[in-house]
């Protein structure tokens, strides 16, 4: 019983020290210019920060900046490179192939008959 519960006290500690942690990293990424995200799903430039009071000013359009406390920032926004771009363009590409492929209880057959006919002529 006595060790369970300290195997239940060792996760809680490194749980924690593992969020404070990323927490710090988050911390020291914030700088002003920053694209950031809210906890709340607000994404804006951070204009300034002001260490004493917690506060960070967003601007979340050209023109309109809120206050908001420092800890809801939840992560600093990356910049998408030109090459994951690419990279999902090709993925669509396999979407294409699978408009050809037989629906969910469709023969196969019924779709080759689909792609291969010919308009029929008329004699008359």
């Amino acid at each position: 019983m006595l060790a369970v519960l300290a195997v239940l006290v060792f996760f809680m500690f490194r749980n924690g020290r593992k969020r404070k942690k990323d927490q710090e990293a988050l911390q020291s990424t914030m700088v002003p210019g920053a694209d950031v995200m809210t906890n709340f799903g607000m994404y804006g430039t951070i204009i300034a920060i002001d260490e004493e009071a917690n506060k960070v000013e967003l601007q979340i359009a050209p023109g309109v900046v809120v206050g908001i406390h420092r800890q809801t920032i939840a992560r600093v926004v990356e910049p998408v490179v030109a090459d994951d771009l690419e990279d999902d363009l090709e993925d669509d590409s396999s979407t294409i192939d699978s408009l050809t492929e037989p629906e969910f209880g469709q023969r196969v057959a019924d779709v080759d008959a689909e792609t291969t006919e010919q308009p029929k002529k008329d004699d008359a």
